[in-house]
């Protein structure tokens, strides 16, 4: 049975940013409260890392929590170490308070290429990494996941993202044909496999058997289309609704869910409306979210 779960990244809590954030029990309160079963960790330090407190105050809000996202700067081979570090350090902590179903989110360290940042949702192949730079990368991904599941027993999934190498259906296709299916999967997100070119209910189809996590997220193809015009990079388009609430962009989501059921999965869904710290209604937008996936069958 599919569960539906939010994540910190909703309220603003997003790597790479800056701005003030609400309390991290300011974010479960809401989370619980909009109708969520479920939540991701979010930046590390942003919940806490004693597994004691923690654990005591998603009971407290009858939330799960799934697993989290963790930056390795995967392009750069003198980072993968300390790469590893944070995530089994991460693994180590969901496996206490989430339980051995718990997954590491692999995700490169984003918007800190200026060309992709500059030029997310418009990669060209003079864009791309080399045979040595796919070398580098995929060998990073995979010590993480391999250190993780040593060490924690946990699983890992690759986040395909938007500003960075990881973004289009051609770098997705290279990236899977280069790791191990039996030790990396991938968190399938349809707002930024759609901004990286791609249709998300055939991706879901095309990847089926990598796909272990997945996050439910709109995407606007006009901000795309205004930032050559207003020099916008990644962090801009985010400030401009590029993630809009679902049912309001181009994800069709209907059709999505029916590939899922296709292909019988039967994880979490994860909803996630990335915005800046203080954009908007976080409530709010939680609220209409969860409501929208109840109207189509979630």
């Amino acid at each position: 049975m599919i569960q539906v779960a939010n994540a910190p990244c909703s309220w603003g809590v997003i790597e790479n940013t800056e701005g003030e954030r609400k309390t991290y029990l300011d974010v479960l309160d809401e989370m619980s409260a909009a109708g969520y079963a479920g939540t991701e960790l979010g930046d590390w330090g942003f919940m806490p890392t004693n597994p004691a407190v923690l654990l005591s105050e998603l009971q407290k809000h009858e939330l799960k929590m799934l697993g989290s996202w963790v930056s390795v700067r995967l392009y750069d081979g003198d980072h993968h170490a300390a790469g590893v570090a944070q995530a089994v350090k991460t693994a180590r902590l969901l496996k206490a308070v989430g339980g051995s179903d718990n997954l590491i989110v692999i995700g490169d360290d984003h918007s800190t290429v200026p060309l992709r940042h500059d030029r997310t949702g418009r990669i060209t192949p003079e864009m791309m990494l080399d045979e040595q730079g796919w070398a580098v990368y995929t060998a990073g991904a995979m010590k993480v996941a391999k250190a993780v599941k040593e060490e924690t027993g946990l699983r890992s999934v690759i986040h395909p993202h938007g500003s960075t190498y990881l973004e289009t259906p051609v770098e997705i296709e290279t990236f899977l044909a280069m790791t191990d299916p039996d030790l990396l999967g991938m968190v399938f997100d349809t707002g930024h496999y759609m901004l990286g070119g791609g249709d998300p209910a055939a991706g879901i189809n095309r990847y089926q058997d990598r796909i272990w996590h997945v996050h439910f997220k709109d995407f606007d193809p006009a901000v795309v289309a205004a930032a050559d015009q207003n020099g916008w990079g990644y962090q801009q388009m985010i400030g401009q609704g590029v993630f809009p609430e679902l049912g309001q962009g181009a994800v069709d989501f209907p059709a999505v869910l029916s590939a899922l059921q296709e292909i019988n999965y039967e994880g979490w869904i994860v909803v996630e409306q990335d915005v800046l710290p203080g954009m908007g209604s976080p409530l709010d937008s939680a609220v209409r979210n969860r409501r929208y996936l109840r109207e189509i069958g979630l």
